[in-house]
């Protein structure tokens, strides 16, 4: 399976349970095990009170228009990082976890490392704003300070 494509991901259950999540403040969500190239459990999440949460993963940006539709959106980002330290981050965890062969992995790095202005271009395309991760902290921070607690 291309865990690259939006094809691998289920946007229309991912959209419900963000709206579970809004409305009730739990949900059951997807376990993946990428070696095995599959979804192998669902466990529960539990947001606990909390004003607000993020959703985030290379496909959120595919569902921005249809939660920002639906109300449940407070912002939409793409992490704008540098290239080379995205694919280092990202071989590290993928050969600590042993998701695929080391070959593999860093075929699939580079090619990665190559596409990431496209993929970028493509989630600002689809509603998400391109962003430092400084700059979503501080964003998300007055979002929270904007929010009385929940008891």
């Amino acid at each position: 399976m291309d865990w690259e494509s939006p094809l691998s991901w289920d946007a229309d259950t991912a959209v419900e349970t963000i709206a579970r999540l809004a409305r009730d403040g739990k949900a059951e969500v997807p376990v993946y095990a990428i070696g095995a190239d599959r979804r192998v459990a669902t466990r529960p999440f539990d947001v606990d009170g909390s004003p607000l949460f993020v959703a985030e993963g290379i496909f959120a940006a595919e569902i921005v228009a249809e939660c920002r539709r639906r109300g449940l959106l407070a912002g939409a980002y793409a992490l704008r990082r540098p290239r080379g330290a995205t694919f280092v981050r990202r071989l590290t965890r993928d050969l600590a976890e042993q998701r695929k062969a080391p070959r593999v992995l860093i075929r699939r790095g580079v090619a990665l490392l190559r596409a990431e202005p496209a993929v970028l271009r493509r989630q600002t395309g689809l509603g998400a704003e391109a962003a430092r991760a400084g700059q979503v902290l501080r964003r998300v921070a007055a979002l929270l300070a904007g929010h009385p607690r929940q008891p």
